[in-house]
């Protein structure tokens, strides 16, 4: 920074303003600012530039071939001086408002639950309105800012903004205590003589495929069936039997040793969790932002397949 002039930036203003004008008695009308001021500034700025920016007489106002080179790079900084402020001022305009978000009973359970809390910190004005539901909800009919779908297919083109925010293996879940008792599978074919925990009485396969492309459908023993999640990771971890689980759902247990993977090469299909929202309702800021937030925390969540 030796030897390099430090100029104000509202001299640069003025000066530019007075260009843009055609002299120093329009931009004084302008800014609302003596005549004398304006005059006064930039010709503190021409003494710091040690250079003559403007030709003076008192019926013309003319750059001069430094001016005029001089302006362009001025005005260059004032618009940059104006995006940086803009940018601070985005960020620290806080989001506020209502926003509706509809999700699976999963779904909540999974990844809206635990984000939830951490939403409403960091936005505190933000009125977050959830409804969880199992049956399909219409997010444009029924007035919803935000819909959290997981699949296992791709969903249909609805004409909503649709944001993938993680895809998540379904692995094969035991307690340990299980395993030691009935032994650790080591083919796909070896699960006919385990005990299954189902989502149903009919749902009484698994379509299993290896890392290497390799496919296999087994069918445990049928031990128990539910078609909630929770429900069925209580009975994994009583030791009642394998079950098939999102392993993001399982992740806690796991971590803890109280459930422990079967055949870890192997995964049962993929789970999808998707971000929808009607396009116009993106646009609003409160909603963006709860958009944004829950990209960036289920974004986090890796394939561990």
């Amino acid at each position: 920074m030796h030897g390099l002039t430090v100029l104000n930036l509202n001299d640069l203003a003025l000066f530019a303003v007075a260009v843009e004008h055609g002299g120093f008695a329009a931009a004084a009308r302008r800014l609302a600012l003596p005549k004398s001021t304006v005059s006064k500034r930039v010709a503190e700025l021409e003494t710091q530039l040690q250079a003559r920016l403007i030709h003076r007489t008192s019926r013309s106002f003319v750059l001069t071939e430094a001016g005029r080179d001089f302006y362009e790079h001025a005005r260059a900084a004032l618009i940059e001086a104006e995006a940086a402020e803009a940018s601070v001022r985005q960020r620290l305009s806080e989001p506020s408002g209502s926003v509706r978000i509809t999700a699976s009973v999963p779904t909540a359970q999974l990844y809206l639950a635990p984000q939830l809390p951490k939403l409403a910190q960091r936005y505190p004005r933000l009125h977050l309105q959830v409804n969880v539901s199992d049956r399909y909800v219409d997010l444009v009919q029924e007035g919803y800012d935000i819909g959290l779908r997981s699949h296992f297919a791709p969903l249909p083109d609805s004409g909503l903004v649709q944001r993938t925010l993680a895809v998540e293996s379904i692995g094969l879940l035991a307690a340990p205590a299980y395993l030691d008792a009935h032994g650790r599978p080591q083919q796909p074919q070896e699960l006919a003589e385990h005990a299954g925990l189902l989502t149903s009485a009919s749902a009484n396969e698994w379509a299993l495929q290896h890392r290497d492309g390799t496919r296999a459908l087994v069918a445990p023993r049928p031990r128990l069936s539910a078609n909630e999640s929770v429900a069925l990771q209580a009975a994994a971890e009583a030791g009642l039997g394998i079950v098939c689980l999102p392993l993001a759902f399982g992740r806690d247990a796991l971590r803890a040793g109280r459930l422990q993977r079967v055949l870890p090469d192997w995964n049962a299909g993929r789970v999808t969790t998707t971000l929808l929202m009607p396009h116009r309702r993106g646009l609003l800021p409160g909603v963006r932002a709860t958009a944004d937030f829950l990209a960036e925390c289920l974004g986090e969540i890796g394939d561990e397949s």
